[in-house]
């Protein structure tokens, strides 16, 4: 092996090290991401050259395919959907070494001087284990990653699966697959039954394991996976002698281990209970209610509480709020509202923080990207071990789409799949506003007491969107008099909106800018909750690209049918009864028609100025890129000037119109 060779992958190797550490912080993972994608990308051209086959003209195609399928999916996939797209990039990584120890344990792909240094220096019962312990560990990754993503994409079942004598068997495969491996490292030539045997046993294995996983082991066993697909590939890498890809798979490897470590020990599992242990049944869980069997009867809170005690004044006296953010969130990708909500607290003066749970979600670290997404502060996560002492202290925990992770049976209930979980300290909070789709057990089939508490316990069932809007709602008109909730300022944009049944959204570079998209979303949800036909009208050269403003809306979610080009809705403007402008001034600029001389001079605008009422949310009155100052600006009658950050502009006419 060349030393240049050693020495550039050592490099590379450490600049994936260095790349996973930058992802540890916030403010550097973008870059600690990019650094390491680069390294592997080196890794890949450097391989190439010292391999020798950069003139097999067929491995680029290849690449290519690769590439475009890989970009694809960073752009097709939401967010929601990361955790299975993470256990199937686990599982091809584990097809891929798989496929590599295939090939070199038939021989295939080593030149004849390189076969002549196996045999006569007896490097061959090395070749053949390596390889074949590549093959087994790769089938256990891709077929294990594939049954994981099927049931977290919900085409299996999500309950944990488990068949007759299934420990016993699931041993005698791993067994199977030991003797297949010693087997073909004591032969003395390449054995396709042996290749094949080891493919079949090591698969069946990954199956029989990976099926009776479910609910908080889910997280578990998608970073194990993640390991394996490093061990794999590093195992790899030492049946072909590829210094780098033994390097970097054991970074891999070493770091999914330890984060599987780390996670155990949270759940206070080991790991052979959750590979090989069968769960057992989930017995009644005792409460203070006469439950029927298998069924959880509800306590009529609201009648037990205090006179005038709803959700929505708890939280408008809290000072000290804990918000508890499950899988039950991620399904309803209601991260901007929870963020919204939190923001409209704060502004009340609490102090709101989020407790978030190891295995919270259905992979590593699902919570913080969702809320990262939302743009929650990472200051303001809080690790099981930092929060849980301070719920018994905290004025009021909202919990949304959360169950097992907070279920108190898990401290007691001896039997059941969470037993001996640690988890969230939720039943010490005094009041606690439950946000669930409903009041179904978890993933682990446990019922709850949380939720027939007699006191301080607020159901607030069904969407978590729906649940996060009626509460924002609620916590704005929770502090007013009636005198300021019955009446409204006669000629108010809230005023304007509450009567208008047919509404004109226009989004511009501002929008983009303040990254409000998601708050205009949940402005059109409220107009249209309130019987309005909402619309967004797209200019040609709204934004900074082509099809700028359409990504941005799809992005939250806008139904593409509700996005119109300027040519089919510009005859609608002036029978319209109100039209939003959010951050756009040049393309809706009436000058362009009659200012001679001007950049916008012919330019086809949007027919905003039409409308009879025209409510402007852009930062400030200044002249848009063009420089051209906007007559609507002026308008006597039927303008509405809302100056400022879009984002918070638009919250405000939110909690106006709600």
């Amino acid at each position: 092996m060349d030393t240049i060779q050693i020495i550039i992958s050592s490099l590379l190797a450490i600049a994936v090290l260095v790349g996973i550490s930058m992802m540890s912080k916030v403010k550097s993972s973008v870059n600690g991401n990019l650094l390491s994608a680069l390294a592997m990308l080196c890794g890949v051209v450097a391989t190439l050259f010292f391999s020798e086959v950069v003139s097999a003209w067929t491995i680029y195609p290849a690449i290519i395919v690769g590439a475009l399928i890989g970009s694809t999916m960073a752009k097709k996939v939401q967010m929601i959907q990361m955790p299975q797209v993470v256990a199937l990039f686990n599982g091809l990584g584990g097809g891929a070494s798989a496929c590599v120890g295939i090939m070199s344990a038939s021989l295939i792909g080593f030149s004849n001087e390189q076969l002549s240094e196996i045999t006569n220096n007896g490097y061959l019962p090395f070749v053949m284990f390596t390889s074949l312990l590549a093959v087994a560990v790769g089938m256990i990754t891709l077929v294990g990653s594939l049954v994981a993503a099927g049931k977290l994409h919900r085409v299996l079942p999500q309950k944990p699966l488990i068949w007759p004598a299934h420990s016993t068997v699931t041993m005698i495969f791993l067994l199977l697959t030991v003797l297949s491996i010693i087997a073909g490292t004591m032969s003395k030539e390449p054995s396709a039954i042996i290749i094949i045997a080891t493919i079949i046993t090591s698969s069946l294995f990954g199956l029989y394991f990976s099926v009776r996983v479910g609910g908080a082991d889910m997280p578990i066993t998608i970073s194990l996976l993640n390991s394996l697909s490093g061990v794999a590939g590093s195992i790899a890498g030492m049946a072909i002698s590829d210094i780098f890809l033994v390097a970097v798979g054991g970074i891999v490897g070493a770091s999914g281990l330890l984060l599987t470590q780390i996670m155990c020990r949270a759940m206070n599992r080991s790991l052979m209970s959750i590979l090989l242990g069968g769960k057992k049944s989930a017995p009644k869980v005792a409460t203070e209610s006469n439950n029927k069997p298998g069924k959880v009867e509800i306590v009529n809170t609201e009648s037990k509480k205090e006179e005038n005690k709803t959700p929505a004044t708890v939280l408008a006296n809290a000072k000290n709020v804990i918000i508890v953010p499950g899988y039950g969130m991620a399904l309803a990708q209601a991260q901007h509202q929870v963020k919204q909500l939190a923001d409209l607290l704060e502004s009340k003066g609490a102090s709101v923080r989020f407790a978030i749970h190891p295995v919270a979600g259905r992979m590593p670290g699902h919570m913080n990207v969702l809320l990262a997404e939302a743009d929650v502060p990472y200051d303001k996560l809080f690790e099981m071990e930092a929060i849980n002492d301070d719920f018994a202290k905290t004025d009021a925990v909202i919990v949304i789409g959360a169950n097992d992770v907070l279920n108190p049976a898990a401290r007691n209930a001896e039997g059941t799949p969470i037993y001996g979980m640690p988890v969230l300290n939720v039943d010490q909070a005094p009041e606690v506003i439950v946000c669930n789709y409903d009041l179904k057990p978890g993933y682990a089939g446990v019922e709850n007491p949380i939720y027939t508490r007699e006191k301080g316990v607020y159901l607030e069932l069904g969407d978590a969107k729906e649940t996060m809007q009626k509460l924002i709602a609620g916590v704005n008109n929770a502090g007013k008099s009636e005198t300021v909730t019955a009446k409204v300022e006669e000629n108010s944009p809230a005023t304007v909106l509450a009567n208008a049944k047919n509404v004109i959204i226009v989004p511009g570079y501002g929008m983009a800018l303040a990254q409000a998209q998601h708050q205009v979303k949940q402005l059109a949800d409220l107009l249209e909750s309130k019987g309005a036909s909402v619309r967004f009208a797209i200019h040609p050269v709204a934004g900074r690209m082509p099809g700028h403003m359409n990504v941005l809306l799809a992005e939250a979610d806008v139904p593409y049918d509700k996005l119109f080009e300027m040519e089919a809705i510009n005859d609608d403007f002036a029978k319209t009864d109100a039209v939003i402008v959010i951050g756009a001034n040049d393309v809706l600029n009436p000058a362009a028609r009659n200012a001679e001389g001007t950049p916008i001079y012919g330019m086809p605008v949007l027919n905003v100025d039409q409308a009879p009422e025209v409510i402007v949310c852009n930062y400030d009155l200044k002249p848009g890129y063009a420089g051209v100052e906007n007559p609507i600006y002026t308008r006597e009658k039927g303008v509405y000037l809302e100056l400022g950050d879009a984002k918070e502009t638009l919250r405000k006419l939110a909690e106006a119109l709600s």
